[in-house]
């Protein structure tokens, strides 16, 4: 089960990066109960002030790095793409000195503001935040790759709720196989869409890998006996604090809260400090067989 390990505030230089990346990928929690970078009150109150669009397929506002864009806000502005392009780049470079073993090789993702309550929140059962679940991407696949992210909640006032259950390995072995189970490497479709994505067709090479996540993501959320029967552990995060976690290998719900904001890096399996833990590297245990193109 995941365990909430607390850092305090401190000179950065003196941290045990190589540890705390350790506690992640034993499926921990990295805990701040503070915001460890500038973030100003004039950049607080106008994320407070954001609202979102009543697109059914998308849950929040997102800020995309790669093309500095804001995607799913009412309204748009120069000011909300400066606020997010400021969290994002002071989310990096703290990042990158107290996990600097993933600095190197990570690929900077998106970063969202989640501004609605999701305690109650109406949502299809697949996109629901409250039902427990491993993080996929349904239009990034990852190959492989690990999907880490901060978390830092922006209510003044109010906590943030999370619920975790088992762990990926335990999930996996539980449900890989049986419930979910482990799709074949195909050489020839995985050839044709790569042709067709070299053309310009709108196509995602999913791997086996990325298939078997997503498809465990989806039985998580719909299998209402896991959810009702499984073990829990339940976790507050209070205003104006952060924590770290691969979504991609804790299973969590966030059950309640309103106001947060995130930014995700994908890790590749050659930056972690121990790559056996990986679900890539659980699975291909599991299933014996290659389930990405290594």
């Amino acid at each position: 089960m995941a365990r909430l390990v607390t850092i305090e505030k401190g000179d950065l230089s003196q941290f045990p990066k190589e540890k705390y990346c350790q506690e992640l990928e034993a499926g921990n929690i990295l805990f701040l109960p503070f915001i460890p970078f500038p973030f100003s009150e004039e950049d607080h109150q106008f994320l407070l002030e954001q609202r979102q669009t009543g697109a059914k397929n998308r849950k929040n506002i997102a800020y995309k790095p790669k093309t500095n864009t804001i995607t799913n806000a009412e309204g748009s502005s120069q000011q909300l793409l400066e606020v997010m392009q400021r969290y994002s780049k002071s989310c990096t470079a703290f990042l990158s000195q107290l996990l600097s073993p993933y600095a190197e090789g990570w690929q900077l993702d998106y970063a969202s503001f989640r501004p609605f309550q999701e305690k109650g929140r109406q949502l299809r059962t697949r996109a629901r935040n409250d039902l427990l679940h491993v993080d996929s991407f349904p239009t990034r696949p990852m190959n492989g790759k690990r999907i880490l992210r901060f978390f830092t909640n922006i209510n003044p006032t109010e906590s943030r709720f999370w619920t975790t259950s088992d762990p990926f390995e335990v999930l996996a072995e539980r449900f890989g196989g049986k419930g979910v189970s482990f799709p074949r490497n195909d050489t020839l479709l995985r050839s044709l869409a790569s042709i067709g994505k070299k053309v310009g067709l709108p196509i995602s090479l999913r791997s086996p890998y990325d298939t078997f996540m997503l498809n465990l993501h989806n039985f998580l959320k719909e299998n209402q006996e896991f959810q009702q029967t499984c073990h829990k552990d339940f976790w507050e995060f209070p205003p104006r604090s952060c924590w770290i976690v691969f979504t991609d290998q804790v299973s969590h719900a966030a059950t309640a809260g309103q106001y947060a904001i995130e930014q995700t890096y994908n890790i590749p399996t050659s930056a972690l400090v121990n790559p056996q833990t990986a679900p890539i590297s659980v699975l291909e245990k599991l299933s014996q067989r290659a389930l990405i193109s290594h």
